[in-house]
């Protein structure tokens, strides 16, 4: 970042190369009133005894320190509750190759007064995300899918390891389309630059599109539109009413972040003898007979031999990454955060930056991707009711224990352990878990093979999964491309799962973004979610209500979702033979009802003589 001011005064007359420091700006009336300022330049080094002064009403200087790399000067100030906004001067003195002084501005602003109102509001099992890779999205912008200046000179919209485009415009053009199918939150793969070279991964050469290999926290990446695009969308969004979650990375950096290239101290990464991948494994970090090498591996190993696996137990990494956490949820005002790769990382760091954020922003939301497969596993990395020596404050996880019981009930024959008795059995393990409402849930998300193809193009599926995805437990997050039945296994590679919206590129044969679009098949995809997700936004029986399931039987699993107001049932046929229900050993919950409003059509039928085939299912108001 090069948008720093600076005013040298320079023996010899030698000119100052601009300087970044990081954060780029904070705030005043912040809880935690300590800030530590990194500044950095590839092209001077400070000396060991470098001395900074600063005069600002409410601001002291706590402590300066030089880096083993001398590109490196840390400032830590503390900035006082009645500190007012404006813009500091640091005079920094001591410089190595005959530099001397230099005068440094740095700018505090006023906190934002909408933050738990309009913006930073949380994301809740009322809600519904939208996930969106914004790369294969829509490309709003087309003069910023290439810049010569950066790494990556490939953008190649029939490349699928190319960079297509998409970007942030793209997104906002696009709010209408999700709001109207019943959107209220939008998580998209990270938006932070990944100005990296290409990798080669499986032997072809590949762009990182997917954003997950960061070199500049502090920048949105160009290519998708950069800082401002970012507070455009996000704005608009909030006018909307839908919010923004935000893909944060604690675990690894991008080999060509300015941080890996021009390195502070060796001990800002996990380092090996050699080079050691993580075993992926999540067991030895819950397993209390694990040993101490596995569990290493696993926390301290690399994801990828291009993702620089850093070392959050070191002081100045852990402010780093806390502190962007904080200025970018302020600076943009994003409402929740997902986090990935997050059992790999330090967990009394993870604890560490969740605080941060809780205390600063007391709705904001967060919930860690941990691909797990047991539900004991899955509750550890959040809060929780296990009685465990360390324990995790993530509100919530990506819910994979779920997720893969969703599969199983959708296609296994039903079984005494088996199709639904399985969901009924992962579900009853919710006891695990501190509040399973904060647990995202998901049919397949950018790294697993889309559902429709898990179930066979099997519409009558489709709905039943759709049909649990929207009434069960948790915040529920659709895939992009799911409510126009966009298809595919990761065969041969990952890029085959994240193929391009149609319609979101100027020249594509088809706009699925609009009913002339779409097939007859998609657009009634489109409908029935759109129904059942503008439902659920005003039944609170879904969004804030209790829980019941009962023992699946013959194949036909029925739970209601339930509050002192409404009840809503929902019955899934996944035997082989006709199902009429047992309305006495369902009384607990249907007492008093008489009638079945369909949710998705509006019809009403009496109970009695109800009657639901194979592979049917029912989201049903129960009306007296």
């Amino acid at each position: 970042m090069k948008n720093i001011a600076v005013i040298a005064f320079l023996l010899l007359q030698v000119s100052l190369c601009a300087q970044d420091i990081y954060p780029a700006h904070w705030w005043t009336g912040m809880k935690n009133p300590s800030l530590q300022i990194m500044v950095h330049s590839d092209s001077f080094s400070f000396k060991k005894n470098a001395e900074v002064m600063v005069k600002y009403p409410g601001v002291k200087i706590v402590k300066t320190e030089v880096a083993k790399n001398p590109h490196y000067l840390f400032i830590t100030i503390n900035i006082a509750p009645q500190t007012k906004p404006g813009k500091m001067v640091f005079t920094i003195h001591g410089f190595k190759n005959d530099w001397t002084i230099t005068h440094l501005q740095y700018q505090l602003k006023k906190r934002n007064a909408e933050n738990g109102i309009s913006r930073v509001q949380g994301v809740y099992a009322k809600d519904l995300v939208y996930l969106i890779k914004p790369d294969r999205f829509s490309n709003g912008d087309p003069s910023n899918d290439f810049y010569a200046d950066m790494r990556d000179q490939g953008h190649d919209h029939n490349n699928p390891f190319d960079r297509h485009g998409g970007d942030l415009q793209g997104v906002e053009n696009h709010l209408d389309y999700l709001h109207d199918l019943g959107v209220t939150a939008v998580w998209m793969t990270p938006v932070v630059e990944n100005d990296m070279a290409r990798t080669m991964e499986g032997g072809t050469s590949r762009a990182t599109y997917h954003g997950y290999a960061f070199t500049n926290q502090y920048q949105i990446d160009k290519r998708l539109g950069g800082n401002n695009a970012y507070h455009s969308l996000i704005s608009a969004a909030h006018k909307k009413g839908m919010k923004i979650i935000q893909d944060a990375v604690y675990n690894h950096l991008g080999k060509d972040h300015f941080l890996i290239r021009d390195l502070p101290d060796s001990s800002w990464l996990n380092r090996w003898p050699s080079y050691t991948n993580t075993s992926y494994k999540d067991q030895p970090l819950v397993d209390p007979y694990a040993s101490a090498i596995d569990y290493k591996t696993a926390l301290d190993g690399w994801f990828t031999p291009f993702l620089a696996d850093i070392n959050q137990r070191n002081p100045f990494v852990s402010n780093f990454l806390i502190q962007h956490a904080i200025w970018a949820t302020e600076e943009f005002g994003i409402d929740g955060w997902r986090v990935d790769t997050y059992f790999y990382s330090d967990p009394v760091f993870l604890n560490k930056v969740n605080e941060a954020l809780y205390r600063e922003f007391p709705k904001v939301t967060v919930f860690g991707e941990a691909w797990v497969q047991s539900v004991t596993n899955s509750a550890y990395f959040c809060e929780n009711n296990i009685a465990v020596p360390f324990k995790h404050n993530s509100q919530g996880v990506t819910d994979f224990p779920l997720y893969f019981a969703t599969n199983d009930l959708l296609n296994q024959n039903y079984g005494w352990n088996e199709g639904a008795n399985k969901f009924y059995q992962v579900l009853a393990q919710d006891v695990l878990y501190k509040n399973p409402m904060r647990n995202c849930i998901f049919l397949d998300n950018h790294d697993l093979d889309r559902f429709y193809s898990v179930i066979g193009e099997d519409f009558s599926k489709y709905k039943m999964a759709i049909n649990l995805l929207l009434t069960q437990r948790g915040i529920p997050q659709l895939y992009y491309g799911s409510e126009i039945l966009m298809k595919n296994f990761k065969n041969p590679t990952d890029a085959e799962v994240r193929r391009d919206f149609p319609g979101g590129w100027p020249g594509d044969a088809v706009n699925k973004f609009t009913a002339a679009g779409r097939t007859a098949q998609e657009n009634e995809a489109y409908v029935y979610i759109k129904a059942l997700a503008n439902f659920r936004k005003t039944a609170k029986a879904i969004g804030s209500g209790k829980l019941m399931q009962y023992l699946p039987k013959d194949g036909v699993y029925t739970y209601f979702r339930y509050d002192k107001n409404q009840t809503v049932m929902v019955i899934s046929h996944t035997g082989g033979q006709p199902f009429r229900p047992d309305w006495n050993y369902l009384s607990e919950r249907t007492n008093g009802f008489t009638r079945l409003r369909n949710v998705i059509t509006g019809d009403v039928i009496p109970i009695t003589g109800f009657e639901i085939k194979p592979k049917e299912s029912f989201v049903f108001e129960l009306l007296k």
